[in-house]
């Protein structure tokens, strides 16, 4: 009879002992999950603090439409339908790529800075609006510091939002299709790219 209780001690002992065992492998691995959360949710804001909010938010592709009263280029330096290289990063992929010209136009273009009205943080020196995408813009150059209501929509969050004119210039301005150096689908009708952000094919 002793045997047996000491047998049953001992039994039970072992099942006491798998149970912590058991319940501390759990806490570490619970720990492990929730350091791996806290690390990769640290490491995610870092990186969209870090993230250029231009290219993260455009709109990678349009309809071709044009502002009402856009004036067509009359003699571009690249002609509609002719082929170039871009010169400028407002989109990962586009450095380098090829593009093809849709359109080419002559306006003022601005780099402007806003807050999206769909939220987030502030976007700084977004190239390119122009002239046209403006509410009530008449045709006089706006300076430097100029609030303004955009009517564009390259970005999301970007038509209706207050914007304050961060530089202003005369250009001809090109719509173009271009595939990403990095891969992916064919971007239509991005807009817009300016003539000093275009060079000829080698």
């Amino acid at each position: 009879m002793l045997k047996k209780r000491m047998k049953m001690s001992i039994i039970l002992s072992l099942f006491a002992a798998l149970f912590l065992v058991l319940g501390a492998c759990s806490n570490a691995n619970d720990e492990k999950t929730e350091n791996k959360e806290s690390t990769e949710k640290t490491e995610n804001n870092g990186n969209m603090e870090g993230m250029d909010h231009s290219n993260m938010d455009m709109n990678d592709s349009s309809s071709g439409e044009v502002p009402e009263g856009m004036k067509v280029a009359e003699n571009p330096t690249y002609k509609v339908g002719s082929k170039a290289i871009i010169n400028a990063d407002h989109m990962e992929g586009m450095q380098d790529a090829e593009a093809t010209i849709v359109g080419a136009y002559d306006t003022t273009i601005y780099a402007v800075s806003y807050t999206p009205t769909t939220g987030g943080e502030r976007v700084e020196n977004h190239k390119w609006v122009i002239q046209e995408d403006i509410e009530d813009e008449g045709d006089e150059t706006l300076k430097p510091g100029t609030e303004v209501i955009l009517e564009a929509d390259h970005m999301k969050g970007m038509k209706g939002a207050t914007a304050e004119i961060d530089s202003a210039e005369e250009s001809t301005v090109y719509m173009v299709d271009y595939t990403p150096t990095t891969g992916g689908e064919e971007v239509k009708n991005h807009k817009w790219v300016t003539e000093s952000e275009l060079s000829p094919e080698k």
